[in-house]
């Protein structure tokens, strides 16, 4: 094998002096379902990728399987220096770079670190909507069914606020925050 084509299969080799973990991470927007193939062209290509599988089940009539899925469906992360930028868009699969201002959105290295310790964990675990104070939501189940409000996060707990606009006077209930969803 040549030496050439050795630098392009070895990551190791490609870059002697250059240290990959220098370079940020940003996020890829993937065809549907093309993860896994987005994932092996980039490694192949000398890249860090991470895609941050997990166990889901799926029951069908006559048995129970579990499945590897995407936390973040079509999306996939990629440690890239502005230098890579044709190699991972030429992957077959790759639509685009999340970007804000035109100018790639960087994933601090610490939220791909919680996120692989998370998976290793072991604990269950699964996508969640993003909430954060402020935001209006429903309760979906249990004897508050129905309800909406603004989210309201009070030390440890997390409190629906449900208001009466003519006497200006509001009402937090504490909830439990898997029985809300966003608006």
């Amino acid at each position: 094998m040549s030496s050439c084509a050795e630098s392009l299969l070895s990551p190791a080799l490609a870059e002697p002096f250059s240290d990959p973990a220098a370079h940020p991470w940003i996020a890829l927007v993937v065809r549907p379902r093309a993860e896994r193939k987005v994932q092996a062209g980039l490694s192949h290509a000398g890249l860090e990728t991470f895609v941050p599988w997990h166990g889901v089940r799926r029951r069908w009539t006559d048995r129970v399987k579990i499945l590897e899925q995407n936390l973040f469906p079509g999306y996939i992360f990629c440690r890239s220096a502005f230098d890579d930028r044709s190699t991972v868009m030429r992957q077959p699969g790759v639509d685009s770079v999340v970007s804000f201002n035109r100018a790639p959105a960087l994933i601090p290295d610490h939220e791909i670190s919680a996120l692989r310790r998370a998976l290793n964990s072991g604990l269950p675990l699964g996508p969640w909507p993003f909430l954060k104070a402020g935001d209006r939501v429903r309760i979906e189940r249990g004897v508050l069914a129905g309800i909406e409000g603004t989210l309201v996060r009070d030390s440890a707990n997390w409190r629906i606020a449900v208001s009466v606009e003519a006497l200006q006077r509001s009402v937090a209930v504490e909830i439990d925050r898997d029985l809300i969803r966003p608006i």
